[in-house]
Protein backbone atom coordinates (compact mmCIF):
# COMPACT_ATOMS: atom_id res chain seq x y z
CA UNK A 1 0.00 0.00 0.00
CA UNK A 2 1.41 3.35 -1.02
CA UNK A 3 2.03 5.69 1.87
CA UNK A 4 -0.08 8.84 1.75
CA UNK A 5 1.86 12.11 1.75
CA UNK A 6 0.68 14.68 4.28
CA UNK A 7 -0.25 18.00 2.77
CA UNK A 8 1.91 20.88 3.99
CA UNK A 9 0.05 24.06 5.07
CA UNK A 10 0.23 27.05 2.78
CA UNK A 11 2.67 29.71 4.00
CA UNK A 12 4.22 32.90 2.76
CA UNK A 13 7.67 31.43 3.47
CA UNK A 14 9.16 29.96 0.31
CA UNK A 15 12.35 27.88 0.15
CA UNK A 16 12.96 28.12 -3.60
CA UNK A 17 15.87 30.31 -4.79
CA UNK A 18 16.60 31.57 -1.28
CA UNK A 19 19.70 32.33 0.75
CA UNK A 20 19.53 31.61 4.47
CA UNK A 21 21.50 32.31 7.62
CA UNK A 22 22.21 28.89 9.12
CA UNK A 23 21.43 28.01 12.74
CA UNK A 24 24.56 28.62 14.83
CA UNK A 25 24.83 28.26 18.59
CA UNK A 26 25.72 31.58 20.31
CA UNK A 27 25.62 33.35 16.93
CA UNK A 28 22.05 33.11 15.64
CA UNK A 29 20.46 35.49 18.13
CA UNK A 30 18.30 38.48 17.21
CA UNK A 31 21.08 41.02 16.39
CA UNK A 32 22.81 38.69 13.91
CA UNK A 33 19.51 37.63 12.34
CA UNK A 34 18.43 41.23 11.79
CA UNK A 35 21.81 42.16 10.38
CA UNK A 36 21.67 39.24 7.93
CA UNK A 37 18.20 40.35 6.78
CA UNK A 38 19.48 43.91 6.29
CA UNK A 39 22.27 42.61 4.05
CA UNK A 40 20.00 40.45 1.89
CA UNK A 41 19.35 37.10 3.55
CA UNK A 42 15.89 35.76 2.73
CA UNK A 43 15.56 33.39 5.68
CA UNK A 44 17.24 33.41 9.10
CA UNK A 45 17.43 30.48 11.50
CA UNK A 46 17.76 30.95 15.24
CA UNK A 47 20.33 28.95 17.18
CA UNK A 48 19.28 25.45 18.22
CA UNK A 49 17.12 25.62 21.35
CA UNK A 50 16.47 22.48 23.40
CA UNK A 51 12.84 21.43 23.75
CA UNK A 52 12.97 20.70 27.49
CA UNK A 53 14.22 24.21 28.25
CA UNK A 54 11.81 25.89 25.85
CA UNK A 55 8.84 23.95 27.19
CA UNK A 56 9.36 25.64 30.57
CA UNK A 57 9.32 29.13 29.05
CA UNK A 58 6.48 31.62 29.09
CA UNK A 59 5.79 34.07 26.29
CA UNK A 60 6.25 37.70 27.36
CA UNK A 61 5.58 40.82 25.31
CA UNK A 62 8.47 43.17 26.05
CA UNK A 63 6.95 46.61 25.63
CA UNK A 64 10.24 48.43 26.19
CA UNK A 65 12.27 46.57 23.57
CA UNK A 66 9.24 45.96 21.32
CA UNK A 67 10.03 42.25 21.20
CA UNK A 68 8.44 38.94 22.07
CA UNK A 69 10.51 37.09 24.66
CA UNK A 70 10.37 33.45 25.71
CA UNK A 71 11.59 33.50 29.28
CA UNK A 72 12.82 30.54 31.35
CA UNK A 73 11.86 30.12 35.03
CA UNK A 74 15.24 31.52 36.12
CA UNK A 75 14.41 34.68 34.09
CA UNK A 76 16.82 33.96 31.26
CA UNK A 77 15.53 34.96 27.82
CA UNK A 78 15.85 31.79 25.75
CA UNK A 79 14.47 33.22 22.49
CA UNK A 80 13.79 36.83 21.51
CA UNK A 81 12.17 37.92 18.27
CA UNK A 82 10.50 40.99 16.79
CA UNK A 83 8.06 42.03 14.08
CA UNK A 84 10.85 42.79 11.58
CA UNK A 85 11.80 39.11 11.22
CA UNK A 86 8.42 37.46 11.83
CA UNK A 87 7.98 36.33 8.21
CA UNK A 88 11.61 35.24 7.83
CA UNK A 89 12.76 33.56 11.05
CA UNK A 90 12.83 29.77 11.39
CA UNK A 91 12.77 28.40 14.91
CA UNK A 92 15.17 25.46 15.22
CA UNK A 93 14.79 23.08 18.13
CA UNK A 94 16.74 20.16 19.47
CA UNK A 95 14.36 17.33 20.32
CA UNK A 96 14.03 13.57 20.50
CA UNK A 97 10.39 13.48 21.62
CA UNK A 98 7.37 14.11 19.35
CA UNK A 99 5.03 15.43 22.05
CA UNK A 100 7.62 17.76 23.58
CA UNK A 101 8.50 19.01 20.11
CA UNK A 102 4.84 19.75 19.42
CA UNK A 103 4.39 21.59 22.71
CA UNK A 104 7.34 23.86 21.92
CA UNK A 105 6.21 24.40 18.32
CA UNK A 106 2.75 25.46 19.50
CA UNK A 107 4.35 27.85 21.99
CA UNK A 108 6.28 29.75 19.29
CA UNK A 109 4.36 29.15 16.05
CA UNK A 110 2.53 32.50 16.01
CA UNK A 111 5.81 34.41 16.26
CA UNK A 112 7.91 32.61 13.63
CA UNK A 113 7.73 31.70 9.95
CA UNK A 114 8.60 27.99 10.24
CA UNK A 115 9.69 25.25 12.64
CA UNK A 116 12.90 23.26 12.09
CA UNK A 117 14.22 20.13 13.80
CA UNK A 118 17.98 19.79 14.19
CA UNK A 119 19.07 16.36 12.98
CA UNK A 120 22.63 17.20 11.99
CA UNK A 121 24.61 18.74 14.85
CA UNK A 122 27.37 16.30 15.95
CA UNK A 123 28.30 18.12 19.18
CA UNK A 124 27.66 16.39 22.50
CA UNK A 125 25.32 19.08 23.86
CA UNK A 126 23.04 18.30 20.92
CA UNK A 127 23.45 14.52 20.55
CA UNK A 128 22.96 13.57 24.20
CA UNK A 129 19.43 12.45 24.83
CA UNK A 130 19.13 11.26 21.24
CA UNK A 131 18.93 14.72 19.67
CA UNK A 132 20.85 16.29 16.77
CA UNK A 133 22.89 13.90 14.63
CA UNK A 134 21.94 11.04 16.97
CA UNK A 135 18.54 11.03 15.26
CA UNK A 136 20.14 9.97 11.97
CA UNK A 137 20.42 6.41 13.29
CA UNK A 138 16.76 6.35 14.35
CA UNK A 139 14.62 7.03 11.26
CA UNK A 140 11.46 5.77 12.99
CA UNK A 141 11.82 8.47 15.64
CA UNK A 142 12.56 11.06 12.93
CA UNK A 143 9.32 10.14 11.21
CA UNK A 144 7.25 10.31 14.41
CA UNK A 145 8.62 13.73 15.31
CA UNK A 146 8.09 15.24 11.86
CA UNK A 147 4.62 13.77 11.33
CA UNK A 148 3.51 15.01 14.75
CA UNK A 149 4.75 18.52 13.98
CA UNK A 150 3.32 18.68 10.44
CA UNK A 151 -0.10 17.60 11.69
CA UNK A 152 -0.02 19.75 14.82
CA UNK A 153 1.11 23.24 13.74
CA UNK A 154 0.00 25.71 11.10
CA UNK A 155 3.50 26.77 10.01
CA UNK A 156 5.85 24.90 7.64
CA UNK A 157 8.04 22.24 9.22
CA UNK A 158 11.59 21.56 8.02
CA UNK A 159 14.60 19.61 9.23
CA UNK A 160 18.37 19.83 8.87
CA UNK A 161 20.42 16.66 8.44
CA UNK A 162 23.95 15.50 7.65
CA UNK A 163 24.68 12.91 4.99
CA UNK A 164 25.10 9.24 5.92
CA UNK A 165 28.17 7.09 5.04
CA UNK A 166 26.16 5.44 2.26
CA UNK A 167 24.56 7.45 -0.56
CA UNK A 168 21.77 4.88 -0.79
CA UNK A 169 21.00 5.20 2.93
CA UNK A 170 21.03 8.98 2.64
CA UNK A 171 18.53 8.95 -0.23
CA UNK A 172 16.27 6.46 1.55
CA UNK A 173 16.26 8.68 4.63
CA UNK A 174 15.42 11.91 2.79
CA UNK A 175 12.66 10.20 0.80
CA UNK A 176 11.17 8.94 4.04
CA UNK A 177 11.44 12.46 5.49
CA UNK A 178 9.73 13.89 2.39
CA UNK A 179 6.72 11.63 2.94
CA UNK A 180 6.11 13.16 6.37
CA UNK A 181 5.03 16.38 4.65
CA UNK A 182 7.92 18.66 5.54
CA UNK A 183 8.31 21.82 3.47
CA UNK A 184 12.07 21.52 2.89
CA UNK A 185 15.19 19.63 3.92
CA UNK A 186 18.51 21.31 4.68
CA UNK A 187 21.47 19.03 3.94
CA UNK A 188 24.93 19.62 5.39
CA UNK A 189 27.22 17.89 2.90
CA UNK A 190 29.40 16.16 5.48
CA UNK A 191 29.00 13.06 7.61
CA UNK A 192 28.59 13.51 11.35
CA UNK A 193 32.21 12.45 11.97
CA UNK A 194 33.58 15.00 9.48
CA UNK A 195 34.62 18.53 10.37
CA UNK A 196 35.06 21.81 8.42
CA UNK A 197 38.55 20.80 7.24
CA UNK A 198 37.00 17.87 5.35
CA UNK A 199 35.71 18.67 1.85
CA UNK A 200 31.98 19.17 1.42
CA UNK A 201 30.31 16.45 -0.68
CA UNK A 202 28.48 18.49 -3.31
CA UNK A 203 27.77 15.34 -5.32
CA UNK A 204 25.80 13.79 -2.48
CA UNK A 205 23.71 16.94 -1.96
CA UNK A 206 23.00 16.92 -5.71
CA UNK A 207 21.88 13.29 -5.61
CA UNK A 208 19.56 14.11 -2.71
CA UNK A 209 18.10 17.10 -4.56
CA UNK A 210 17.37 14.86 -7.55
CA UNK A 211 15.75 12.20 -5.38
CA UNK A 212 13.04 14.38 -3.80
CA UNK A 213 10.50 16.90 -5.07
CA UNK A 214 10.61 19.31 -2.12
CA UNK A 215 13.24 22.07 -1.83
CA UNK A 216 16.70 21.02 -0.66
CA UNK A 217 18.82 23.66 1.10
CA UNK A 218 22.56 23.10 0.58
CA UNK A 219 24.83 23.74 3.55
CA UNK A 220 28.53 23.29 4.29
CA UNK A 221 30.23 25.35 1.60
CA UNK A 222 31.76 28.15 3.67
CA UNK A 223 35.26 26.66 3.96
CA UNK A 224 35.76 25.41 0.40
CA UNK A 225 33.31 27.12 -1.90
CA UNK A 226 31.91 30.44 -0.69
CA UNK A 227 34.18 33.46 -0.28
CA UNK A 228 32.09 36.20 -1.95
CA UNK A 229 28.42 36.63 -2.80
CA UNK A 230 28.77 35.31 -6.36
CA UNK A 231 30.03 32.00 -4.95
CA UNK A 232 26.63 31.39 -3.37
CA UNK A 233 24.97 30.81 -6.74
CA UNK A 234 27.90 28.67 -7.92
CA UNK A 235 27.52 26.46 -4.83
CA UNK A 236 23.78 26.18 -5.43
CA UNK A 237 24.38 25.11 -9.04
CA UNK A 238 27.06 22.59 -8.03
CA UNK A 239 24.70 20.95 -5.55
CA UNK A 240 21.52 21.22 -7.64
CA UNK A 241 19.80 22.63 -4.54
CA UNK A 242 16.85 25.00 -4.37
CA UNK A 243 18.50 27.22 -1.77
CA UNK A 244 21.78 27.79 0.05
CA UNK A 245 22.39 28.12 3.78
CA UNK A 246 25.48 29.97 5.09
CA UNK A 247 27.06 29.42 8.48
CA UNK A 248 30.72 30.36 9.05
CA UNK A 249 30.98 32.62 5.99
CA UNK A 250 28.10 34.67 7.42
CA UNK A 251 29.48 34.52 10.96
CA UNK A 252 32.82 35.95 9.81
CA UNK A 253 31.16 38.75 7.84
CA UNK A 254 27.36 38.77 7.50
CA UNK A 255 27.58 41.32 4.68
CA UNK A 256 28.38 38.36 2.41
CA UNK A 257 24.62 38.36 1.78
CA UNK A 258 24.97 41.69 -0.08
CA UNK A 259 24.67 41.40 -3.85
CA UNK A 260 26.74 44.59 -4.17
CA UNK A 261 29.68 43.05 -2.34
CA UNK A 262 30.84 42.89 1.27
CA UNK A 263 31.18 45.93 3.50
CA UNK A 264 34.31 46.80 5.49
CA UNK A 265 34.40 44.71 8.65
CA UNK A 266 34.55 47.86 10.83
CA UNK A 267 31.19 49.00 9.44
CA UNK A 268 29.63 45.54 9.92
CA UNK A 269 30.84 45.37 13.51
CA UNK A 270 29.44 48.83 14.24
CA UNK A 271 26.03 47.88 12.86
CA UNK A 272 26.02 44.61 14.79
CA UNK A 273 26.84 46.42 18.04
CA UNK A 274 23.97 48.84 17.50
CA UNK A 275 21.50 45.97 17.19
CA UNK A 276 23.02 44.28 20.26
CA UNK A 277 22.52 47.42 22.36
CA UNK A 278 19.08 48.22 20.93
CA UNK A 279 17.75 44.74 21.71
CA UNK A 280 19.57 44.20 25.02
CA UNK A 281 21.54 41.21 23.77
CA UNK A 282 23.42 39.19 26.38
CA UNK A 283 26.84 40.81 26.79
CA UNK A 284 28.87 37.63 26.42
CA UNK A 285 26.87 36.56 23.38
CA UNK A 286 27.71 39.91 21.77
CA UNK A 287 31.35 39.47 22.72
CA UNK A 288 31.47 35.96 21.25
CA UNK A 289 30.06 37.09 17.89
CA UNK A 290 32.48 40.01 17.65
CA UNK A 291 35.41 37.68 18.39
CA UNK A 292 34.32 35.47 15.48
CA UNK A 293 34.27 38.51 13.20
CA UNK A 294 37.67 39.81 14.28
CA UNK A 295 39.37 36.40 13.93
CA UNK A 296 43.06 37.11 13.20
CA UNK A 297 42.68 40.68 14.53
CA UNK A 298 41.97 39.47 18.06
CA UNK A 299 45.59 40.16 19.00
CA UNK A 300 45.31 43.80 17.91
CA UNK A 301 44.88 46.53 20.59
CA UNK A 302 41.17 46.67 19.74
CA UNK A 303 40.88 42.89 19.97
CA UNK A 304 42.54 42.90 23.38
CA UNK A 305 40.08 45.56 24.58
CA UNK A 306 37.21 43.38 23.40
CA UNK A 307 38.69 40.34 25.12
CA UNK A 308 38.82 42.16 28.47
CA UNK A 309 35.36 43.80 28.14
CA UNK A 310 32.80 42.74 30.74
CA UNK A 311 29.85 44.94 29.73
CA UNK A 312 28.25 46.41 26.65
CA UNK A 313 29.60 49.82 27.59
CA UNK A 314 33.16 48.45 27.62
CA UNK A 315 32.53 46.76 24.27
CA UNK A 316 31.31 50.09 22.90
CA UNK A 317 34.41 51.82 24.25
CA UNK A 318 36.57 49.37 22.29
CA UNK A 319 34.72 50.20 19.04
CA UNK A 320 34.07 53.95 19.46
CA UNK A 321 30.32 53.46 19.96
CA UNK A 322 29.94 55.03 23.41
CA UNK A 323 27.65 57.83 22.21
CA UNK A 324 25.26 55.36 20.65
CA UNK A 325 25.35 53.33 23.85
CA UNK A 326 24.47 56.40 25.96
CA UNK A 327 21.69 57.55 23.65
CA UNK A 328 20.11 54.11 23.32
CA UNK A 329 20.27 53.17 26.99
CA UNK A 330 18.78 56.57 27.88
CA UNK A 331 15.96 55.96 25.39
CA UNK A 332 15.24 52.50 26.77
CA UNK A 333 15.33 53.76 30.36
CA UNK A 334 12.86 56.50 29.47
CA UNK A 335 10.55 53.93 27.87
CA UNK A 336 10.85 51.73 30.92
CA UNK A 337 9.98 54.62 33.25
CA UNK A 338 6.97 55.56 31.11
CA UNK A 339 5.73 51.96 31.14
CA UNK A 340 6.20 51.81 34.91
CA UNK A 341 4.10 54.96 35.34
CA UNK A 342 1.39 53.55 33.10
CA UNK A 343 1.31 50.27 34.97
CA UNK A 344 1.22 52.12 38.28
CA UNK A 345 -1.76 54.14 37.09
CA UNK A 346 -3.49 50.93 36.04
CA UNK A 347 -2.75 49.44 39.44
CA UNK A 348 -4.63 52.24 41.14
CA UNK A 349 -7.79 51.30 39.28
CA UNK A 350 -7.76 47.56 39.92
CA UNK A 351 -8.83 45.49 42.89
CA UNK A 352 -10.08 48.19 45.23
CA UNK A 353 -10.84 45.44 47.76
CA UNK A 354 -7.11 44.73 48.27
CA UNK A 355 -5.28 46.10 51.30
CA UNK A 356 -1.96 47.56 50.14
CA UNK A 357 1.14 49.18 51.56
CA UNK A 358 4.58 49.91 50.17
CA UNK A 359 6.89 47.13 51.36
CA UNK A 360 9.78 45.34 49.69
CA UNK A 361 11.05 42.21 51.43
CA UNK A 362 14.29 41.81 49.46
CA UNK A 363 15.71 45.11 50.74
CA UNK A 364 14.87 44.29 54.34
CA UNK A 365 16.36 40.82 54.20
CA UNK A 366 19.36 41.41 51.98
CA UNK A 367 20.55 44.48 53.87
CA UNK A 368 19.73 43.26 57.41
CA UNK A 369 19.77 39.49 57.07
CA UNK A 370 20.73 39.05 60.75
CA UNK A 371 17.32 40.51 61.76
CA UNK A 372 15.70 37.17 60.87
CA UNK A 373 16.43 33.84 62.61
CA UNK A 374 17.53 30.96 60.36
CA UNK A 375 14.65 29.36 58.44
CA UNK A 376 12.07 31.86 59.76
CA UNK A 377 10.19 33.89 57.15
CA UNK A 378 7.02 36.01 57.05
CA UNK A 379 5.30 33.31 54.95
CA UNK A 380 5.98 30.75 57.66
CA UNK A 381 4.62 33.08 60.37
CA UNK A 382 1.46 33.71 58.35
CA UNK A 383 0.94 30.00 57.75
CA UNK A 384 1.46 29.23 61.46
CA UNK A 385 -1.02 31.92 62.47
CA UNK A 386 -3.63 30.70 59.96
CA UNK A 387 -3.36 27.18 61.33
CA UNK A 388 -3.66 28.38 64.93
CA UNK A 389 -6.81 30.30 63.98
CA UNK A 390 -8.14 27.27 62.09
CA UNK A 391 -8.25 29.23 58.84
CA UNK A 392 -7.60 27.89 55.35
CA UNK A 393 -3.98 28.01 54.19
CA UNK A 394 -2.97 31.40 52.68
CA UNK A 395 -3.31 31.48 48.90
CA UNK A 396 -0.75 33.43 46.81
CA UNK A 397 -1.48 34.76 43.32
CA UNK A 398 1.59 36.13 41.54
CA UNK A 399 1.78 38.14 38.32
CA UNK A 400 4.78 39.28 36.30
CA UNK A 401 5.18 42.73 34.76
CA UNK A 402 6.26 42.45 31.09
CA UNK A 403 8.42 45.57 30.91
CA UNK A 404 11.05 44.43 33.43
CA UNK A 405 9.84 40.90 34.36
CA UNK A 406 9.41 41.86 38.03
CA UNK A 407 6.82 40.09 40.19
CA UNK A 408 4.03 41.08 42.57
CA UNK A 409 2.00 38.71 44.70
CA UNK A 410 -1.42 38.99 46.33
CA UNK A 411 -2.14 36.79 49.35
CA UNK A 412 -5.68 35.85 50.36
CA UNK A 413 -6.29 35.13 54.04
CA UNK A 414 -9.78 34.69 55.51
CA UNK A 415 -11.32 35.95 52.24
CA UNK A 416 -9.33 39.19 52.40
CA UNK A 417 -6.53 40.17 50.00
CA UNK A 418 -3.20 41.83 50.78
CA UNK A 419 -0.29 42.95 48.62
CA UNK A 420 2.50 45.50 48.31
CA UNK A 421 2.52 48.32 45.78
CA UNK A 422 6.19 47.48 45.09
CA UNK A 423 7.42 44.89 42.60
CA UNK A 424 10.09 42.29 43.38
CA UNK A 425 12.83 40.57 41.42
CA UNK A 426 11.53 37.05 41.99
CA UNK A 427 8.30 35.20 42.68
CA UNK A 428 9.55 34.02 46.08
CA UNK A 429 10.39 37.54 47.22
CA UNK A 430 7.01 38.81 46.01
CA UNK A 431 5.20 36.20 48.11
CA UNK A 432 7.22 37.13 51.20
CA UNK A 433 6.35 40.79 50.59
CA UNK A 434 2.63 40.02 50.38
CA UNK A 435 2.88 38.03 53.63
CA UNK A 436 4.47 41.04 55.37
CA UNK A 437 1.61 43.32 54.26
CA UNK A 438 -0.92 40.88 55.71
CA UNK A 439 0.99 40.39 58.97
CA UNK A 440 1.45 44.13 59.53
CA UNK A 441 -2.18 44.86 58.75
CA UNK A 442 -3.27 42.25 61.31
CA UNK A 443 -0.70 43.44 63.85
CA UNK A 444 1.11 40.10 63.89
CA UNK A 445 4.87 39.39 64.17
CA UNK A 446 6.62 38.78 60.86
CA UNK A 447 9.67 36.92 62.14
CA UNK A 448 12.17 39.64 62.94
CA UNK A 449 14.43 39.15 65.96
CA UNK A 450 13.20 41.16 68.94
CA UNK A 451 9.53 40.89 68.04
CA UNK A 452 7.07 39.13 70.33
CA UNK A 453 7.79 35.42 70.03
CA UNK A 454 5.26 33.13 68.41
CA UNK A 455 4.74 29.42 68.89
CA UNK A 456 6.75 28.93 65.69
CA UNK A 457 9.89 30.50 67.17
CA UNK A 458 9.44 28.68 70.49
CA UNK A 459 9.02 25.40 68.62
CA UNK A 460 12.24 25.97 66.70
CA UNK A 461 14.12 26.83 69.91
CA UNK A 462 12.85 23.65 71.59
CA UNK A 463 14.05 21.60 68.60
CA UNK A 464 17.48 23.21 68.68
CA UNK A 465 17.78 22.60 72.43
CA UNK A 466 16.84 18.94 71.98
CA UNK A 467 19.38 18.49 69.22
CA UNK A 468 22.18 19.86 71.40
CA UNK A 469 21.45 17.62 74.46
CA UNK A 470 21.71 13.91 75.26
CA UNK A 471 24.37 11.23 74.82
CA UNK A 472 26.89 11.06 72.00
CA UNK A 473 24.67 8.57 70.17
CA UNK A 474 21.54 10.66 70.55
CA UNK A 475 23.47 13.78 69.52
CA UNK A 476 24.60 12.01 66.37
CA UNK A 477 21.03 10.89 65.64
CA UNK A 478 19.60 14.35 66.23
CA UNK A 479 22.34 15.76 63.99
CA UNK A 480 21.19 13.46 61.20
CA UNK A 481 17.62 14.61 61.84
CA UNK A 482 18.67 18.24 61.74
CA UNK A 483 20.51 17.73 58.46
CA UNK A 484 17.49 16.02 56.98
CA UNK A 485 15.16 18.79 58.17
CA UNK A 486 17.46 21.54 56.93
CA UNK A 487 17.70 19.81 53.54
CA UNK A 488 13.90 19.80 53.23
CA UNK A 489 13.63 23.42 54.36
CA UNK A 490 16.23 24.50 51.81
CA UNK A 491 14.69 22.53 48.96
CA UNK A 492 12.47 24.50 46.54
CA UNK A 493 8.78 23.70 47.05
CA UNK A 494 8.55 22.27 43.53
CA UNK A 495 11.18 19.62 44.41
CA UNK A 496 9.72 18.48 47.75
CA UNK A 497 8.00 15.07 47.28
CA UNK A 498 4.27 15.11 47.84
Amino acid sequence: MKEEMIKQPVSRLCFHSKVALAPMVRVGTLPMRLLALDYGADIVYCEELIDIKMQQCRRVINEVLETVDFVAPEERVMFRTCEREKDHVVFQMGTADPERALAVAKLVENDVAAIDVNMGCPKEYSTKGGMGAALLSDPDRIERILRTLVKGVSKPVTCKIRILPSLEDTIRLVQRIERTGVAAIAVHGRQKEERPQHPVHCDVIKAVAEAVSIPVIANGGSQDCIKVHSDIEAFRAATGASAVMLARAAMWNPSIFRRDGPLPLEQVIGEYIRYAIRYDNHTFNTKYCLCQMLREKLESPQGKKLHSAQSHREICEAFDSVEYYKETTAMLEARSAAEARRHHADDQLEDTDVTTMTVRFDRQVQETLRDYPPQITPKMFLLEWSRSEQLPQPVYETVQRPLDRFFRSTVTVANKKYRSTAWDKSKKLAEQTAAIVCLRTLGLPEGRIGEEESNLVKKRKREEKTECSGSADSAEESGHAANKRNHVLSTPESEVPR
